[in-house]
């Protein structure tokens, strides 16, 4: 059987006895739908608000994207920056380690009052989370360029932006693409935690208003769609790496 089949059949197999073992969990121990719902009834609730899921969904969506995309057009130039700059680094890298010592919760409520509770403070919050292994995973790809190459684009009279865009940037890109998708599965996160704090759509919403009235099973549909979500955006980063570093998956195969 193929590779590529099994990488398929595999996760099939995982979620199969995960559900299993949640139907008999439910069915042996007695727990109450309101506490745990079964996986049928996650699958009914899904099948009986399609549109309302779909919609909140697309709201979240929204707000992971832009919030992702703000982060990587801001944290990569900064990488390059720091990279090249020891005394920009020497300033501004320990504090923006010290930065992730705060709870990203506790800064949700300040979000709220500066950007309000529509699309800007979802915005904010994923750019927040999704910033730090963006510009920590591009800095690290770009210090971590072979001296060899470095030497020997100096010998061939290489100017700084052809050294960058030819060896520098092409010799980061695994590294890049590692934050990324780091980034963009913190960014479902960030958008649900805003969602939490203050806002009146979105899955991260609708989560909140299935428990106020008791509607477990649609929590849980609601849980069971934002897993998706993460997973989807997941796999259009790696889609993007997959076109963007050929080699990269020549590699894998290769092994």
């Amino acid at each position: 059987m193929s590779h590529k089949i099994l990488r398929i059949i595999y996760p099939c197999v995982g979620a199969a006895i995960i559900l299993l073992f949640w139907h008999y969990y439910i069915v042996f121990f007695n727990v109450p739908p309101v506490v745990l719902p079964s996986p049928w009834s996650v699958a009914a609730a899904i099948y009986s608000y399609p549109q309302a899921l779909l919609s909140e969904s697309w709201i979240t969506f929204l707000e992971c994207v832009s919030g992702f995309f703000l982060a990587m057009a801001i944290g990569i130039p900064i990488a390059v920056i720091m990279t090249y700059s020891r005394l920009l680094n020497s300033m501004f890298y320990p504090l923006l380690v010290a930065s992730q010592s705060i709870p990203k919760v506790a800064l949700a409520p300040i979000l709220l009052v500066w950007f309000g509770t529509g699309l800007e403070s979802k915005l904010a919050m994923v750019f927040v989370i999704s910033f730090f292994p963006i510009v920590v995973d591009t800095a690290t790809g770009l210090r971590t360029t072979s001296p060899e190459l470095l030497e020997l684009a100096r010998s061939l009279q290489s100017s700084r932006l052809q050294t960058f865009t030819k060896i520098q940037l092409p010799s980061a890109l695994p590294f890049i693409f590692s934050g990324a998708k780091i980034a963009v599965t913190l960014a479902v996160i960030g958008a649900v935690i805003g969602e939490f704090i203050g806002a009146n759509e979105g899955l991260g919403n609708l989560l909140l208003v299935a428990n106020s009235q008791m509607n477990t099973s649609l929590a849980w549909a609601a849980l069971i769609v934002l897993s998706a979500l993460g997973m989807i955006l997941y796999a259009s980063v790696v889609l993007a790496e997959r076109i963007l570093m050929p080699w990269g998956h020549d590699s894998e195969h290769k092994h």
